[in-house]
């Protein structure tokens, strides 16, 4: 089959700009890009799907414009890129949901609160990227959204960043932060932070080994040995992808976050098992999606 690369419309400039983006992923994956609108009130019949106008009496009216608007987008980009529309009566969230399941990469607009480059994530977003099976990415907006004529800024020519944890496997996240950096043609920083141990912080005498950052530098070379081992064998499977490892001292989202600055493409993991009552999104994928300034994979795994 095919490959696919859906992305979510909901008729905001932070979905043209995702439509964008998407249309550039589905290109370097050589994929057919599926334009997909949910609506519950949607009336679909056997007359909608051979219309060319559209009418403002009709019910369908502003699901229509969405979807246009966004063919319009691609097309005036990428005119040769296979393009599906689906419009889907459906709830947003499970039609999304769906859409990930079937396809390689999920597409949503996320939106700028702050000239601090947070994020927002509203409830659908939300829903989607904790329970997706697929991979989602969340591109956030920029205020010149509908003035940019080139793209190339977007996805290309800027390393791809993989926020990696060390705790357990997690094989499609690597994967996939590998394929994506192999695609682009740019650089992988794999990116791990790490608390220091507590004797790291205690404060004994002149001569106290662990004053002196013995403890310190000992856990940071664990921690590279670590990574180290951990890229090795997808080193090996992708050899024309330049990697470059760093480990930082600190929490994991500090480090996450800090190691987006200047990228193209922040790859972070969700467990798909979590503990019974917590939360389905975790502090580092909060703070990646919250706080990184370029767009954000999400990548479940086990």
């Amino acid at each position: 089959m095919t490959p696919v690369v859906t992305v979510g419309l909901d008729g905001t400039p932070e979905s043209l700009f995702a439509v964008r983006w998407a249309a550039r992923e589905a290109e370097l994956r050589h994929a057919t890009l599926r334009l997909l609108h949910a609506w519950v009130l949607l009336s679909v019949g056997p007359e909608e799907s051979t219309r060319t106008e559209i009418r403002e009496s009709d019910q369908n009216y502003w699901a229509e414009r969405i979807m246009a608007e966004a063919l319009r987008t691609v097309t005036e980009h990428r005119p040769d890129l296979p393009v599906v529309e689906d419009l889907v009566a459906q709830d947003p969230v499970s039609a999304l949901l769906t859409a990930a399941g079937e396809s390689e990469v999920l597409v949503l607009g996320s939106r700028d609160m702050a000239p601090l480059a947070s994020y927002f994530l509203g409830d659908i977003a939300l829903h989607v990227v904790a329970r997706a099976d697929g991979p989602s990415v969340l591109v956030r907006a920029r205020e010149e959204v509908t003035a940019v004529t080139d793209d190339r800024d977007v996805v290309e020519g800027r390393d791809v960043v993989m926020g990696l944890s060390l705790h357990g496997p997690c094989d499609a996240l690597i994967e996939f932060a590998f394929d994506s950096a192999a695609r682009r043609g740019v650089t992988l920083r794999a990116v791990h932070g790490r608390n220091l141990p507590p004797p790291a912080f205690t404060h004994g005498g002149a001569d106290d080994p662990y004053r002196s950052g013995t403890v310190a530098g000992r856990a940071a070379e664990d921690a590279r040995r670590e990574l180290a081992e951990a890229l090795r064998p997808w080193r090996e499977k992708f050899p024309d992808v330049r990697v470059v490892d760093t480990v930082w001292s600190e929490s994991a989202a500090r480090a996450v976050v800090r190691g987006a600055a200047g990228a193209g493409l922040l790859v972070v993991g969700r467990r798909r098992k979590r503990p019974p009552l917590s939360p389905r999104v975790g502090h580092v994928l909060s703070a990646a999606v919250h706080h990184a300034p370029c767009p954000v994979a999400v990548v479940p795994h086990d």
